[in-house]
């Protein structure tokens, strides 16, 4: 088991090995598997990729990312140019016309409406995540789904074991209607992530509820 120190230096290495990162500028804290990130950055991807460096690293529990963005003093983007691009993104992707609603206050974007597939709500945020002088993103997108019959729970359960990357024995999978809920044990922030991804798969799932614990020293 790592200690707070070696999981401090592992944290801020894979930091520094991320490209779009200057190490300088993000502190790294860790105490009992919890790393806090603080510190300047120039842009929510980059906040954003720090947050993901640090989930990414054996042994840590929960990120608490309290890194703040300051662009540069010449910067002189306004609400409604960014509001502006956001739209021009949506509208370059294969995200349905019209679906999506966009709001922008002081750099802080909402994405509103209805879609049909997770897949495509998280689209949405990857189309809008990179552009300059975003302060952060709220993806309040709901998930409608065209197919009304109930989810089964055994095809989810059968995904789930199928991936190669996923040790699904320790996972249980709850349906009720249309809701998913995911509990159990996984080894890494990535199995959680996957296993959220799969369970979204599912046809007519409109919520997950991804209750999973992340223990790296689990057998």
């Amino acid at each position: 088991m790592k200690t707070n120190e070696e999981l401090q230096e592992d944290v801020q290495d894979a930091i520094k090995w991320e490209a779009l990162l200057n190490a300088a500028e993000i502190g790294v804290t860790a105490k009992d598997g919890v790393i806090t990130l603080t510190g300047v950055v120039n842009s929510f991807a980059k906040k954003e990729e720090a947050e993901e460096a640090a989930k990414n690293v054996a042994g840590v529990k929960v990120v608490v990312e309290k890194i703040a963005i300051q662009f540069s003093s010449s910067f002189k983007k306004t609400d409604g140019d960014i509001a502006k691009e956001i739209i021009e993104a949506l509208t370059a992707s294969w995200i349905p016309d019209n679906k999506v609603k966009v709001r922008v206050e002081d750099g802080w974007v909402t994405l509103e409406g209805e879609l049909e597939w997770n897949f495509q709500k998280d689209e949405a945020y990857n189309s809008v995540r990179h552009l300059d002088g975003i302060k952060g993103v709220s993806n309040i997108i709901s998930i409608k789904p065209t197919i009304q019959d109930y989810v089964e729970q055994q095809d989810i359960k059968r995904a789930l074991a199928r991936n190669w990357s996923i040790d699904s024995k320790d996972i249980q999978v709850k349906v009720a209607g249309n809701k998913v809920t995911l509990n159990g044990t996984v080894r890494s922030f990535y199995q959680k992530d996957e296993a959220n991804r799969i369970a979204w798969n599912a046809p007519g799932v409109s919520v997950v509820d991804n209750e999973l614990v992340i223990d790296y020293y689990a057998n």
